[in-house]
């Protein structure tokens, strides 16, 4: 990403977003149940993140390109309930209204709890980052940030405590 920022070069996008195709097709897939679908939603996400990353200041483009392709998918299903009437895909099997629901909840947790890790201190929050959405151990963690392995287990802990009082606080007041 230092590359992209650095000169603006689009070709350093599109070789991050070469690695995380299967990534993406396979988010698509999780989502979306169809792999037509799913493939013509990737070809949209690349021109959506190549359009889209000059916006944002992207630290962790993995989990960044996750969460375009889950909002993505989840506007397409939104849509697709929205606009297709039951008579033109006999085939199509309908989202249920409570799936639905739980989708929504899920997403409106996770924006909750993307929110608050902005709010954790850099230490916490680079530590969290890095164990819970990069899954790196203790000992890696401590290499790459040069913290001891205590402070590094102890970021992580009260790191993940503060979080969750972030999340709950949240939670009740929306």
């Amino acid at each position: 990403m230092n590359h992209y920022y650095t000169d603006g070069n689009n070709e350093w996008i599109g070789i991050l977003l070469q690695r995380y195709t299967l990534l993406l097709l396979g988010t698509c897939m999780k989502y979306l149940k169809n792999e037509q679908d799913a493939k013509d939603s990737v070809q949209q996400i690349f021109l959506k993140v190549i359009t889209e990353i000059s916006k944002y200041k992207v630290e962790y483009f993995k989990s960044w390109l996750y969460m375009v392709a889950r909002n993505y998918c989840l506007m397409q299903l939104r849509d697709k309930n929205i606009n297709l009437p039951v008579e033109e895909d006999k085939h199509a099997q309908p989202i249920e209204e409570t799936d639905f629901d739980a989708i929504l909840s899920k997403e409106r947790t996770l924006t909750i709890m993307e929110d608050s890790l902005q709010e954790l201190n850099e230490d916490q929050k680079k530590c969290v980052v890095l164990f819970y959405i990069h899954k790196r151990t203790y000992h890696e963690i401590a290499n790459q940030t040069g913290f001891s392995l205590l402070k590094v287990k102890s970021y992580i802990q009260n790191g993940k405590r503060n979080l969750k009082i972030l999340v709950e606080r949240k939670m009740k007041n929306t």
